[in-house]
C-alpha cells in the first residue's frame, strides 16, 4: 500500500499545527507550582537530549568533505550570522511604532539562530540544487551556532534577556555544548543505532521541542506577559518578518550570482542562508531568556512557518526552471561540473538527514 505523505505544496506544516496546539494547551492549562518545576526539569533534560542527538547525527567525515566548498559555506555563515543580525539591528527603528520592545527582542534573537538542516536539504533537492552542499552548510551552521548564537546574544541583546552571566555560561555549556560533544564522541558506537532508528528518534526530538514550547509558554502565561501583545502588534510583526525574509531571499540569490557561484550552488546558498532553525532556536531561547522565553520565541515560530511556505513555492518553481536543464554544463568558478550530478545522487538520502 502506498504511504500517504503531507503534500509539499500544502501551506501549513503539520508540525506547526502541533506547536500551535501546544501553545493553546499552555494557555488553557499552564504548569504551576510543583508541576512547573517538573516541566522545567523535563525541559532541561529534553534540551540536553536534543543536542546530544545533533552531535550523534553529524558525520565528521561529511563535514570534512564539505570543506572542499569552503567559499559556499563561508557565504552561508556570513548570511546567517552577520547579514541577518545587521538587519535585525536595523529593525530597532520600528520600536515602538510597529513593534513592542519584547517583540523586537524576539525578532533580534530570531536573526541570531543557526540555519535549518532538514528543510534546507529538502528544498534544495526539490529545486535540483547542490544537495551535498546544503547538507554540509546546514550542519556547519548548527555546529557554529552552538557557540556563536549565545555570544551574539550577549553582544546585541545585552541585559534584555540575552546577557551572558557566569550562570548562563554554565547553563549553555552543560545543556548545549557538553551533550553535543558527547554525541560526537559516542557517534562511533551509536551512529548505526541512530541511523537505523532515525524516524523514531525524530519523533522523540520533535516531542522534546513541544515540551520546551509548553514550558516556555506556561511561564509566560503565569507571568501574564501575553497582555503585552495585541492583534495589531502581531500583524506588524508578520509584516516585518515578511520583509526580512524577502530581503534575505533576494540577497542570497543575487549575491551568490555576483560572487560567481553556479546555479546548483546558488540554490543551496539561498535555502541554507535565508532560513532559521526552530529546532535549534527554541532550546537556546529557553536557556538564554528563561521566564521570558515565550515572547522571545514567538517571532521565530512565525518566521519558521513563513519561510516554509515561501520556500516551498520557490523550490517548486526552480524545479521547472529551464536553466535547470543546463546544470551539467554549469561550470561556475565554485560549483564545478560535478555539483549537479552529486546533488541528484544524494537526493535519495539527503532529504532524510536532519
Amino acid at each position: 500500500m502506498k504511504r500517504l505523505h503531507w503534500p509539499r505544496w500544502m501551506p501549513i506544516d503539520p508540525y506547526i499545527l502541533l506547536l500551535l496546539g501546544t501553545v493553546g494547551i499552555a494557555a488553557l492549562l499552564p504548569a504551576r507550582g510543583t508541576a512547573a518545576d517538573v516541566a522545567s526539569g523535563a525541559s532541561t533534560a529534553a534540551i540536553a537530549f536534543l543536542f546530544f542527538l545533533y552531535g550523534a547525527r553529524l558525520s565528521t567525515r561529511e563535514a570534512l568533505d564539505g570543506l572542499k566548498h569552503w567559499r559556499l559555506h563561508v557565504t552561508v555563515l556570513v548570511c546567517t550570522f552577520a547579514v541577518f543580525p545587521l538587519l535585525g539591528l536595523a529593525a530597532r527603528g520600528l520600536v515602538p511604532v510597529i513593534l513592542t520592545d519584547p517583540l523586537y527582542q524576539g525578532l533580534l534573537f530570531l536573526t541570531l539562530v543557526p540555519s535549518t538542516i532538514q528543510s534546507s536539504i529538502a528544498f534544495t533537492s526539490m529545486a535540483r540544487g547542490n544537495v551535498p552542499a546544503a547538507i554540509c552548510a546546514g550542519s556547519f551552521s548548527s555546529l557554529v551556532g552552538i557557540v556563536v548564537t549565545p555570544l551574539l546574544a550577549a553582544a546585541v541583546l545585552g541585559g534584555n534577556g540575552g546577557g551572558l552571566s557566569a550562570d548562563s555560561v554554565v547553563k549553555i555549556v552543560l545543556q548545549l555544548l557538553v551533550p553535543f560533544v558527547a554525541g560526537q564522541l559516542l557517534r562511533r558506537w551509536i551512529g548505526g543505532f541512530v541511523a537505523r532508528h532515525r524516524k523514531v528518534l525524530g519523533l522523540v526530538d520533535r516531542g522534546s521541542i513541544l515540551l520546551v514550547v509548553y514550558t516556555a509558554f506556561s511561564e509566560g502565561m503565569v507571568q501574564g506577559i501575553w497582555h503585552q501583545v495585541s492583534p495589531g502588534r502581531l500583524a506588524g510583526l508578520l509584516a516585518v518578518e515578511a520583509v526580512l525574509l524577502a530581503v534575505m531571499l533576494a540577497l542570497t540569490w543575487y549575491g551568490a550570482r555576483a560572487l560567481g557561484f553556479g546555479r546548483a550552488d546558488r540554490i543551496a546558498i539561498q535555502f541554507a542562508g535565508s532560513k532559521k532553525s526552530l529546532a535549534s532556536g527554541l532550546p537556546m531561547a529557553s536557556v538564554l531568556f528563561g521566564a521570558h522565553a515565550s515572547l522571545a520565541v514567538l517571532p521565530l515560530m512565525l518566521f519558521h512557518q513563513m519561510q516554509l511556505m515561501v520556500c516551498a513555492v520557490i523550490a517548486k518553481r526552480r524545479s521547472h526552471d529551464p536553466e535547470a536543464a543546463d546544470d551539467a554544463d554549469d561550470t561556475g568558478p565554485v560549483s564545478g561540473r560535478g555539483s549537479a550530478a552529486a546533488s541528484r545522487t544524494a537526493v535519495g538520502t539527503g532529504t532524510r538527514r536532519g
